[in-house]
Order: C-alpha cells, then structure tokens, then sequence
C-alpha cells in the first residue's frame, strides 16, 4: 500500500490546522500552502473535500481561513483517508465467490492487510501526529548541539 500525493497533502494540511487548534484562529489556505510546500489550488481542493466530510470548517471574511471542525484527538487517521478515498479504499467483498481456491486465499489475504491498516490508522489521531513531529523536532535540534 503507497500513501498517495492527495493524502500526504492533506495530512500536511491537518497537522497544521491541528497545531494551530489551540489558538482558535483560522489558517489561510496560503500560508498553509507556503509553510507545507503544497499547490494553493490543489489544496484549496483538498480543504473543500475534507469540509464535506466534516472534518474541517470554513470561514469567510477578512480573518476568515479554515479550521479544524473538531478537537485534533477526535480527528483519525481512518477518517481522514476514507474522506479522501470513499470506496475506493474497502477491500473485495468476502461474499464475491472466487473461481478458484487460489484467488479464495488471496481474498483472504487481502482483507487481513486491510483490517490491519484500518487497525492502524484508527489508533492515531491528528494529535498524534503533531506529538510526534514535535519530538522529531527536539532530537533534531539536538542532533545538531
């Protein structure tokens, strides 16, 4: 399984938004983009997907920008690709009768590794992964003392 450029892009976006959660100001498409070196248009089409998935708000005007909708340890990481991916992401039907046993074994193979990715991204949320760039952060700053 690769992490695909809209997914990447859009947990970039994320972890920006879930830093600045606490603030309570919006972000500005534009200064996301520039701190995270995504495309403007590409994210500003990013931003509106995750908005109809409730996982972001919007605000207009002058100060306006986005937001996330929700506390950044509420926000998961399965939500957030199956915002992105809808269906496309969900393995073969386990009802859908195989030919032959060998294609019934692959079945099964491939919905074990997708229970395992959905296991996995379940368990971490936006926070998470603020958490852990943060810790990046320090044993690079350290690395360079």
């Amino acid at each position: 399984m690769e992490l695909s450029c809209k997914n990447e892009y859009a947990l970039l976006a994320l972890i920006e938004l879930a830093a600045n959660y606490s603030s309570g100001d919006p972000l500005q498409i534009r200064q996301i983009a520039a701190q995270q070196q995504i495309p403007d248009r590409y994210l500003e089409q990013l931003l509106a997907t995750l908005r109809r998935c409730g996982l972001v708000r919007s605000q207009r005007g002058a100060k306006g920008g986005y937001i996330l909708a929700r506390e950044p340890w509420k926000i998961n990481l399965l939500e957030v690709m199956t915002c992105l991916d809808g269906s496309d992401a969900q393995p073969v039907e386990k009802s859908s009768p195989s030919k032959t046993v060998e294609g019934t074994v692959i079945c099964e193979i491939w919905q074990e590794a997708h229970e395992a990715v959905n296991s996995v991204l379940q368990r971490y949320t936006l926070q998470d992964l603020c958490e852990k760039r943060d810790a990046r952060r320090q044993l690079d700053i350290m690395y360079y003392i």
